[in-house]
């Protein structure tokens, strides 16, 4: 009853492509029956396949050889490497910090909005920056950029996939959305982002939406909902917790919508996070080109 009750509306006949970012099982685990669904069992050979070298080759590769032959190209990521399906462009900007080759993704949908990301870097999300409690705005100091971004169109999306915290993640994964991995509520040894890693990162890239998931039992029952609603208090941004059958309408996120406004003297008040139980209020999105 609980997995229907959040069963997607997938047609897997209409997926372009399939973007793998590990090995891991929990990640990897339906790569092969997605194949065979998107390629109506073999009978239609058709779309693409995306993923690391170790998940391809080796003595036991996830990605079976049999369905390989199903899809009309299979592409080795690489650090740094640039991928385009129809519409869609996304880079896997760096190699992860994490067990075996583990990638993420940042998507360019439609026009560049370069603009958009030099806009974000200038505007500071820090609750403790030197002009107070408050996050400090400095779009002033480059206006002329930010009138720029207001025609921009399109959208920058990430997905930070698993990976211990390092510096440079924030560098190379800023975007108009960002979704990462988050297993633990407390730093520990694992090779996984925690929630105050996670927190360090919105400060950094401010988004205008960061949507956390992929939690540990640990995170569970800390309420990650709790964790997002409170993470956004503190830096400003708006945060929220992935749950299940959540949908998001992306529509509202592209760079065109962002405008040069002043922070308000109070403060934006960003819907928070839901609870299981209330996934049937999240907004709907538009059919995806491709399964990650």
């Amino acid at each position: 009853m609980r997995m229907t009750g959040s069963r997607h509306r997938l047609e897997p006949t209409k997926l372009a492509g399939i973007l793998l970012s590990h090995r891991h099982l929990d990640h990897s685990g339906d790569v092969n029956n997605m194949i065979e669904a998107m390629t109506m069992g073999g009978t239609e050979p058709r779309g693409m396949l995306f993923a690391p070298s170790d998940a391809l080759e080796g003595d036991d590769p996830v990605v079976l050889k049999y369905v390989r032959t199903f899809l009309a190209r299979v592409v080795t990521l690489k650090e740094g490497g640039s991928y385009e399906l129809g519409s869609v462009k996304f880079t896997c900007p760096v190699r992860h910090q994490h067990r075996g080759e583990v990638y993420g993704f940042r998507f360019q949908i439609g026009q560049a909005s370069a603009d958009y990301t030099d806009y974000a870097d200038d505007t500071e999300c820090r609750p403790d920056a030197e002009e107070g409690s408050r996050p400090v705005d400095r779009r002033q100091k480059s206006e002329g950029r930010v009138q720029k971004a207001e025609v921009q169109s399109g959208l920058t999306l990430s997905y930070i996939a698993d990976t211990r915290y390092f510096l440079e993640l924030a560098e190379h994964y800023r975007a108009d959305v960002v979704v990462m991995n988050v297993v633990r509520p407390k730093p520990s040894q694992l090779d996984h982002l925690s929630a105050p890693d996670a927190e360090e990162l919105v400060k950094a890239m401010r988004p205008k939406l960061t949507v956390l998931g992929h939690f540990g039992m640990r995170m569970l029952a800390a309420r990650p909902w709790v964790i997002a609603r409170e993470m956004s208090e503190r830096t400003g941004c708006k945060v929220v917790a992935a749950s299940d059958g959540m949908l998001i309408d992306l529509e509202e996120y592209e760079a065109s919508s962002r405008k040069p406004q002043a922070a308000s003297a109070e403060g934006d008040n960003w819907p928070s996070s839901p609870s299981p139980q209330a996934t049937s209020q999240q907004p709907r999105t538009a059919d995806s080109e491709l399964g990650v």
